[in-house]
C-alpha cells in the first residue's frame, strides 16, 4: 500500500485527478472503475474541471460501476445511473453507450447478471484503474462484513449500518433498496491499480482497521493489504487514528522523489 496523507478532502481530489490524469496519457482506451457516494464528488468536480480546461479527454474511456441498487429504474433519481450522469457522464465527452453498471431488477437472475458483468470486464480487457471508498464498517463496494475474500459480481444484502448511513439521501416517504448488485472483492483485487479515497473523521477507525489489522473478512477492505498497487489517499481527519504517521509521511516523501522520476504508475 502507498499511504499518502493529504491536508483536506479538496487535496484528496485533486491528488486522485492526477493519477487519472497520467492513467489517461499512458492508455489508448484506459478502463476506469468508478465509485459513488459523497467521498468521490469532490473527484468528479475536478475531473470535469479538466475537461472543461480541455486537460482530459473522456472520448476513448470505458468505465464500470462498483454497484447499482437492486430492481431501481435507471432513471430513479437515487439510482447510481442517475448519480453518475449528474456528477460525472453527462458533463465530460465520454460515451455513454461505454459506462456500465452491474444492474438486477427483478425478472433477472442476479447469478447471471454477475457473470455478465464479469465477463464485459474481461472483453474490455480489465479494469486499468478502480475507485475506491470506504464504509464506516469498512465494506468497499458493497461488500458488507463477512464478505468472501474471493467473491464475485453478485447480489448483497445491506447491513442495518449501511443503510443507516444512505438513508439521509433518501426521504421519509421514499422506497430505499435493501439489496444491491455489487463486484466482489476479487473483482476489486483484479483492477492493475485501486485508490481507495476517504475522508473525515468517521473513516478513521475503518481506515485504521484496513491498514493495520488483520486481513479478514470483518473488514472487507483489509483485503488491500494483499493488492499490489494500492494507494490509499486521507485527509488528515480520516488519517487521525493511524499509528507511525511519520513513518507514513516520510516513505511518501520518498515515494514522491521516484514518482517524481519515473511517473505514478510504476
Amino acid at each position: 500500500m502507498q499511504i499518502i496523507i493529504l491536508e483536506n478532502p479538496e487535496q484528496v481530489a485533486k491528488n486522485a485527478t492526477q493519477w487519472i490524469s497520467e492513467l489517461f496519457s499512458k492508455r489508448t482506451h484506459p478502463i476506469l472503475g468508478l465509485a459513488t457516494g459523497s467521498t468521490p464528488i469532490n473527484l468528479y468536480q475536478e475531473l470535469v474541471k479538466s475537461y472543461q480546461q480541455e486537460k482530459l479527454d473522456f472520448s476513448k474511456v470505458t468505465t464500470f460501476n462498483l454497484d447499482e441498487y437492486h430492481n431501481i429504474a435507471p432513471e430513479n433519481a437515487q439510482s447510481y445511473r442517475t448519480f453518475m450522469k449528474e456528477n460525472l457522464f453527462d458533463r465530460v465527452n465520454i460515451d455513454q453507450e461505454n459506462t456500465h453498471l452491474p444492474t438486477c431488477n427483478n425478472e433477472q437472475n442476479p447469478r447471471w447478471q454477475g457473470l455478465a458483468y464479469e465477463e464485459k470486464i474481461k472483453q474490455a480487457g480489465g479494469i486499468d484503474l478502480q475507485i475506491l471508498g470506504i464504509g464506516g464498517n469498512g465494506h468497499i463496494g458493497f461488500n458488507e462484513p463477512t464478505s468472501s475474500l474471493s467473491s464475485r459480481t453478485r447480489l448483497k444484502t445491506l447491513t442495518e449500518q449501511t443503510l443507516v448511513d444512505n438513508s439521509r439521501l433518501f426521504n421519509a416517504d421514499e422506497y430505499q433498496p435493501t439489496m444491491a448488485m455489487t463486484m466482489g472483492i476479487a473483482t476489486i483485487l483484479d483492477a492493475k491499480h485501486v485508490i481507495l479515497m476517504a475522508t473525515g473523521k468517521n473513516k478513521a477507525k475503518a481506515i485504521k482497521e484496513m491498514i493495520t489489522g488483520p486481513v479478514t473478512a470483518m473488514c472487507p477492505a483489509s483485503a488491500l493489504q494483499m493488492h499490489e498497487n494500492a494507494i490509499i489517499l486521507l485527509d488528515e481527519e480520516a488519517a487521525s487514528e493511524l499509528p507511525n504517521q511519520q513513518y507514513f509521511q516520510r516513505v511518501d516523501s520518498e515515494h514522491q522523489k521516484i514518482r517524481d522520476k519515473y511517473g505514478l504508475f510504476l
